[in-house]
């Protein structure tokens, strides 16, 4: 492969950390179907694994070997540790509406991320939201307490391992390829979004059943090589702008009770599959240790980190009033 820098360049390199189907791939594709029906360019978009883990994929983008990346925060944590904010559990609020207005609305999603991801190379095209995190366990949780000694797969990022430490767990770090084996080898998988399972309901005769906390919602961002983008004719960033806007309103429907889709799919598919939704009480047991959690994100990231937090709290203030 070589690097892709060219503002003439005719055909654009897409790399997601999703399979067939999933909301990322769904984003992707939209993205490529605004970028072809307006303009001469075309898009080749490749799936998890084709072009290795999702670390591979962030340094291909880097380089310029990809024009665009969309990487979840859970990895991008690594290379940006303010972008693991969103998972401090109970930070952002459950319901779509208020979920959908923060993104479009929050100074901290539409003003303070760009430029922190400008400075690893990056041109931050969009932030969305893909679904309601949920745990999936061996059997149904509703309090911290019977979290106690359950070993529980995480992905790579050491703000999620905290929270599920606050929770009672005992996280262990999981590479996205691996989750597949670990969940088939009996072991406790924690999956932040319900609705990558869609298609895969027959695994949870392994692990089959779904605990939502209500402690957050997955999120994910689509982003350029900087140096690429800046390289541009103006003609061209606009259309990358609209394409990400296309792709982000079309997604934004897209997600709209799919959850509810997709747990009505895995329960007709398995008659052992239990649902767990915790009550308000209950909740306020995982609630109170989620301070612990924010205290751990504003040792890893400093004083920009707590700015970003802080500005966090009034874009949802402002959202919520």
């Amino acid at each position: 492969m070589t690097a892709v820098n060219s503002a003439s360049a005719a055909n654009w390199r897409y790399a997601h950390e999703e399979y067939e189907g999933d909301v990322q791939d769904v984003y992707a594709y939209k993205f490529k179907e605004f970028i072809e029906e307006n303009s001469d360019h075309t898009l080749q978009v490749f799936r998890f694994g084709e072009l290795g883990e999702s670390d591979d994929i962030m340094e291909q983008a880097q380089s310029g070997i990809l024009n665009f990346v969309n990487q979840s925060p859970g990895f991008t944590g690594s290379l940006i540790p303010e972008a693991q904010i969103f998972f401090i559990p109970y930070l952002m609020p459950t319901d779509m509406d208020t979920v959908i207005k923060f993104f479009r609305e929050s100074e901290a999603i539409n003003e303070d991320f760009p430029k922190l991801y400008a400075e690893k190379g990056l041109e931050l095209l969009k932030m969305y939201p893909e679904g309601e995190m949920v745990v999936t366990v061996d059997e149904p949780v509703t309090s911290p307490a019977e979290f106690d000694n359950k070993k529980i797969r995480v992905m790579t990022n050491p703000l999620l391992s905290e929270t599920y430490n606050a929770f009672g767990a005992t996280p262990t770090p999981l590479p996205w390829g691996d989750v597949y084996g670990a969940l088939q080898t009996n072991m406790i998988q924690g999956q932040e979004n319900p609705i990558f399972w869609i298609e895969s309901a027959g695994l949870y005769e392994v692990s089959p059943n779904l605990v939502f906390t209500g402690h957050g919602w997955f999120t994910t961002a689509s982003m350029a090589n900087k140096k690429f983008y800046d390289g541009l004719s103006d003609e061209d960033k606009k259309l990358i702008q609209n394409a990400a806007d296309y792709a982000f309103e079309e997604i934004i429907t897209h997600i709209d009770g799919l959850a509810d889709e997709a747990l009505a799919k895995i329960q007709k598919a398995s008659d052992k599959v239990t649902v767990t939704r915790l009550n308000e009480e209950q909740i306020e047991l995982f609630r109170a240790r989620a301070p612990q959690v924010e205290k751990k994100f504003i040792e890893m990231t400093g004083k920009s980190g707590e700015a970003l937090l802080d500005q966090f709290r009034k874009d949802l203030a402002a959202v919520t009033e």
